[in-house]
């Protein structure tokens, strides 16, 4: 298919008109909270080029405008991805309830199993942020919707090719050398994970695009009242229905699919992406090869991170006692699992604002050794929690 002319090879750093001043009317900005960042920007950028002042006491104030800015994107984005992932704990707590086997068969898939498919489309997916980034501070803001839809179509051609691993679950556990009755189980409950792949594949491209206009606030109001009917409805499926494993499965699957068709509501429906979404277009097909090697190399960085726990999930279930190892393994991974969820949204929040930048030519430099030393510390801050965990 012939590429046209917004297509992905297409170089987005290009002359454009600087970002509007504050001076600028609500109704001429994409974002009605975009002044916020505005202020930041401008204030960080005054303040790192006032050359008649050393660079360490210019650092102070620049670190803490830089805090502030980082805290108000990265705070919702943590919450988001920490209620995503207590959806699942939930889920498994409600398993754990059922019996040993059931406990173990949940874990194995969910660490075993699952985190396969979220490491891979969530990989994917971030090439949504970069691009996104890249147009929204280039003020290409039409391109952020195609972006969008081309990523969501690539994940769900993957979602199929990884709906065929769930499907053979059963043997692959056992061929890696897992104990059948647990495979067995374990098999059940991914049988019923299986529409949440595709779930994956549309939101984490939707929580890319809204990131990418620091628009962070609304998936977290989203995801926290998915979060209290999902508690609801895996009481229900699982006590009174009587459904065990495969109900509870069921229910973590709409859960997800309710998270992003609401958010799906919100980006047609909010002023605050009018500019960015104009709606489904036949462009979103053009362009596939490219943003595919993108999203594949975007993939491997984070399937390198995701993937050791799945290993030693896999390495547990091949101990004497597998029910009693994967059980305790459970809740090890659950604790490291949240420190792990506080990172990815604090890394979404800085890659966001550097590519934002970077694409509007704001004090590209500076702001890249703040975020490099935010990054630092919070990795540094990750590692002494699972060291202590």
């Amino acid at each position: 298919m012939a590429s046209s002319p917004n297509d992905i090879h297409q170089p987005l750093l290009q002359s454009y008109p600087p970002p509007p001043t504050l001076t600028t009317k609500h109704d001429d900005l994409p974002d009605l909270h975009l002044h916020h960042d505005l202020h930041s920007s401008n204030e960080l950028e005054r303040v790192l080029s006032d050359t008649n002042r050393p660079f360490l006491e210019r650092l102070k104030p620049a670190l803490w405008i830089e805090s502030k800015l980082l805290f108000y994107l990265a705070a919702p984005a943590v919450i988001v991805y920490m209620i995503n992932y207590v959806m699942s704990m939930s889920t498994q707590i409600f398993a754990g309830h059922l019996g040993n086997l059931e406990l173990a068969a949940a874990s194995l898939g969910n660490n075993g199993i699952l985190i396969f498919s979220y490491g891979l489309l969530l990989g994917m997916g971030s090439a949504v942020e970069t691009l996104c980034g890249q147009a929204y501070g280039a003020h290409k803001y039409e391109m952020l919707g195609i972006y969008l839809q081309r990523s969501t179509i690539l994940l769900t051609l993957g979602g199929v090719l990884l709906t065929i691993v769930y499907i053979f679950s059963r043997p692959i556990l056992i061929l890696l050398g897992q104990s059948p009755s647990i495979a067995s189980a374990a098999a059940i409950y991914v049988y019923g994970l299986i529409p949440q792949i595709f779930s994956f594949a549309v939101n984490f491209p939707i929580q890319k695009f809204l990131q990418a206009q620091s628009i962070v606030a609304p998936s977290a109001y989203i995801s926290a009242s998915t979060l209290v009917l999902h508690l609801v409805l895996s009481w229900v499926v699982v006590y009174k229905m009587g459904l065990g494993l495969l109900g509870a499965a069921l229910v973590l699957s709409l859960s997800w699919w309710i998270t992003v068709l609401a958010q799906f509501v919100y980006i047609v429906k909010s002023e605050r992406c009018k500019n960015t979404w104009r709606g489904f277009s036949w462009q979103a097909f053009s362009g596939l090869l490219g943003f595919f090697k993108l999203s594949v190399a975007s993939a491997v960085m984070l399937c390198l991170e995701t993937w050791y726990f799945q290993i030693l999930v896999l390495l547990a279930g091949l101990l004497p006692n597998p029910e009693l190892a994967l059980d305790s393994l459970s809740i090890c991974t659950t604790i490291s699992g949240w420190v792990f969820m506080i990172s990815v949204g604090l890394n979404a929040a800085a890659r966001c604002c550097c590519w934002v930048w970077m694409a509007s030519f704001c004090c590209v430099c500076e702001c890249g050794v703040l975020l490099l030393g935010w990054s630092t510390i919070w990795c540094a801050s990750r590692i002494l929690l699972q060291m202590w965990c």
